[in-house]
């Protein structure tokens, strides 16, 4: 079957490239259309009851979508009129954007200086820096410690004041996910209807066109804003924060990732072969191989409309790399083949190859998407597409490999191969007599020190937040520390809280209960330590209250000065912060991601705990917001980690029994698989690098590419057991191991460890760890393969054979 097959494979080389030119044009004229994702959203589970509540709460509430630009003087006062001219021209500057529906700054704000504003004659809106003139020394006085404009507008410290620039919402949007989020909300009972997924995916369908627009929309807006804030470097440091600034910052890097380190990879990928083979030929054609499966592959993503992620950002770097593991091997087989067959023609010597090492590449493939695949049943969105996306990558690598790699390679003229480096195979002869000398050893001391570093998963934990996925010395890291330092915080959590909004006689728009319950509520909130900005009507009532003499005003004066005001004013004041028709209260909070020591999960139960002893029943209020869908993915991890290790440990078993039909060598082949998923975790614990949603994805990465060479390295560790009469069977089996075969695992791991390593240039975080772990995890698989795996089947399966 693998003669004809490999007969096949040279008879029909032509019309396999042909094949492969075709669907190159194809991938090409598709690459236009692969986009990269990046926004908040992709990191969400949009399925869950958590992110349908946060959406039905957005439709009650409507916040606006806004960016906060700080500006902090370097060499003048904060209330001074250099500040002023500055966040004038400022916002004058960026009134003229396109989408902007308002700039807000302490100059634009009413500033309030008694309850006689608050009557139906005053004009609340004239009561502003813009129209009064106030001096520095009034702006402080009105500004300072202001209940409302505290956080938002000036620091606490007032060295630092900020603009809020408020977007206008794209209506036709809105109207769709209004539409979506009502369809979605059926979750929250039942299933959905094959009617209601059809509509839904019609509606996600008309909706991503727009998303796509409004997020190129809003990289040129950020550039603008940018180019506005360069007026005022001089004088001032300028700093923008919110979500969809994170957003654009997160596909600048992933860009730049693409490019940089997959151009880096490349280059040293071609370096190292030339190192180790010292012939050009081994550098062209198996790099050429590796550019073919990812622009395959682009292409492809491209016609599918599978976007590239935070997560899946990486599979450049990844497919290049398991592309060129299968090419190793081949060429191993092949080098190793001219040179004991030094009579064979050129399709002789590619005959022999394929007959050699097609089984042991398809099943080395295909237990390597075992592990990608496991990923699919992770349960969390992104980590499932990434799944199914190296699912793909997978199958065009295997193409690409096993057909047009072949293919190619019979039209070259055959030539002598060079010896390989007498440094390794002294290196190999040493460990492969210290197998066959004492493999109880060996097997002990491997299972005792990776047992040591698996002690280490007691040690796990998913504290991080999204500034520590940023390098510090990074504009975007040293931007959100900023606003989450000097304004009250970055990630946001709101409460709400149901309550009877009105009296039985309808009279009052806040019962003095209502508005009591809503300030014991906030005074919870604001006593943890990581609790930024918290705002809502009680914000509001304060302010009176400051005005009154430090009298709290009555449940029918704030019913009264609710109706008399302008409804802008009221907007302005209170914000989307009560529903008069949803009988609803939102207390929107930002936590500082910076707290140090902060425990998010801790956090939300003492939370919890708290309003619920301040009288609010459980029922009575929920919390919503990205710091409760990110916590939500996050608590998620551990059982995730473990359901996909599970699967791939199971599956890869069953697959390695499939190839070698024999329990025995399964169960050997998994426990060097095993142990370099448990030790890599165990790395990751001892090291207190806390598990997110890249890291999450390493384990059953790592042990899909190591059990390649376990694969390899079993293949001709058994054909040499099988074959020969000559020396005792171990012997014979560990020099079939330990030639072509465990020269090519070690090409391979070298190559991967030092391209993956190459991420650890990288100013995001999460690929840093992923980059130096999975190199880390392929070092550790190499060790296991190259000692306890020959252990092992020396003391347990060649001595039975």
């Amino acid at each position: 079957m693998k003669n004809k097959l490999a007969q096949f494979i040279v008879s029909s080389r032509w019309a396999i490239i042909a094949v492969f030119a075709v669907l190159l044009v194809l991938a090409i004229s598709q690459l236009g259309k692969f986009k990269i994702d990046a926004s908040a959203d992709t990191l969400l589970v949009k399925d869950n009851k958590l992110f349908i509540e946060n959406q039905l709460a957005n439709q009650v509430f409507s916040p606006d979508e806004f960016i906060l630009l700080a500006y902090e003087p370097r060499n003048h006062a904060l209330f001074s009129r250099q500040t002023f001219d500055d966040i004038q021209a400022l916002s004058t500057a960026i009134e003229k954007l396109d989408r902007v529906k308002a700039v807000t700054s302490i100059l634009s704000v009413p500033l309030i200086q008694d309850t006689a504003a608050l009557t139906a004659s005053a004009d609340v809106s004239s009561l502003t820096w813009q129209q009064q003139g106030y001096s520095p020394e009034q702006m402080e006085q009105l500004i300072s410690g202001h209940p409302i404009f505290t956080d938002l507008l000036v620091n606490r410290d007032n060295t630092a004041t900020a603009i809020q620039i408020v977007f206008e919402e794209n209506a036709q949007l809105a109207a769709l996910e209004r539409k979506i989020t009502e369809i979605q909300t059926t979750l929250l009972d039942t299933s959905l209807s094959q009617e209601q997924e059809q509509t839904l995916a019609t509606l996600q369908q008309q909706a991503d066109p727009i998303r796509q627009q409004l997020t190129e929309t809003r990289q040129q807006e950020i550039e603008q804003l940018h180019s506005i804030t360069a007026q005022v470097e001089e004088r001032a440091s300028t700093y923008l924060g919110g979500s969809y600034v994170v957003g654009q910052h997160l596909i600048d890097i992933i860009k730049a990732d693409l490019q940089t380190f997959g151009s880096a990879i490349a280059i040293a990928i071609a370096v190292l072969l030339l190192l180790l083979y010292r012939t050009i030929r081994w550098v062209i054609f198996p790099m050429a191989a590796c550019a073919i499966s990812v622009v395959l592959t682009m292409g492809l993503f491209g016609f599918l409309d599978l976007r590239t992620t935070v997560i899946s950002a990486n599979f450049v770097a990844l497919q290049l790399i398991l592309t060129l593991a299968v090419m190793i091997h081949l060429i191993g087989a092949y080098r190793d083949i001219s040179r004991t067959h030094t009579n064979y023609t050129k399709h002789e010597r590619i005959v022999a190859t394929l007959q050699e090492k097609l089984a042991p590449c398809f099943f080395a493939t295909l237990t390597t998407s075992v592990g990608f695949g496991s990923l699919v049943f992770s349960g969390l969105q992104p980590v499932v597409v990434f799944g199914y996306m190296m699912l793909i990558a997978m199958l065009i690598t295997m193409l690409v490999s096993l057909l047009l790699f072949p293919a190619v390679l019979s039209l070259l003229k055959a030539r002598n191969e060079s010896a390989e480096y007498a440094f390794i195979t002294h290196f190999y002869k040493r460990i492969k007599a210290m197998n066959l000398a004492r493999p109880m050893t060996v097997s002990v001391v491997m299972l005792t020190l990776f047992i040591g570093l698996a002690l280490g998963i007691s040690r796990l934990n998913v504290e991080n937040s999204f500034i520590d996925y940023f390098a510090k010395d990074t504009q975007v890291y040293q931007e959100l520390a900023f606003i989450d330092k000097q304004f009250g915080g970055s990630t946001p959590l709101d409460i709400i809280l149901k309550a009877d909004a009105t009296d039985a006689n309808n009279e009052l728009v806040l019962t003095a209960d209502n508005v009591n319950q809503l300030q014991l509520v906030q005074a919870a909130v604001k006593a943890f330590e990581a609790t930024g900005s918290v705002t809502s009507v009680a914000n509001f009532t304060e302010l009176a209250r400051q005005l009154n003499d430090n009298r709290p005003l009555t449940e029918y004066e704030l019913t009264t000065v609710y109706r008399l005001l302008d409804e802008k004013v009221v907007n302005q004041l209170i914000g989307s912060y009560f529903s008069a028709e949803d009988d609803e209260l939102r207390i929107a909070v930002r936590v500082q991601d910076t707290t140090a020591g902060l425990q998010r999960d801790e956090f939300l139960r003492d939370l919890r705990s708290d309003i619920s002893a301040v009288g609010v029943p459980a029922e009575s209020f929920s919390l919503t917001g990205l710091f409760i869908l990110y916590q939500d993915i996050l608590s998620r991890l551990f059982d995730s980690q473990i359901k996909t290790l599970g699967i791939v440990y199971v599956v890869l078993g069953l697959v390695l029994f499939a190839i070698f039909r024999s329990v025995k060598v399964a169960l050997i082949a998994l426990v060097p698989n095993v142990l370099t998923t448990l030790g890599i975790l165990g790395v990751i614990g001892w090291l207190g690098i806390p598990l997110d949603i890249m890291t999450i994805t390493i384990a059953a990465i790592a042990m899909g590419i190591a059990v390649d060479d376990t694969i390899h390295f079993l293949h001709a560790y058994l054909k040499g057991l099988k074959e020969g009469t000559v020396g005792q069977a171990a012997q014979r089996a560990s020099d079939a191991a330990f030639g072509h075969t465990g020269l090519a695992i070690l090409f391979t791991t070298t190559i991967i460890a030092i391209g993956f390593s190459l991420f650890g240039f990288s100013n995001f975080i999460p690929s840093v760890n992923f980059g130096l772990l999975t190199a880390t995890a392929m070092i550790m698989a190499l060790v296991t393969d190259i000692t306890l795996l020959p252990a092992l089947l020396n003391k347990f399966v060649a001595r039975k054979a």
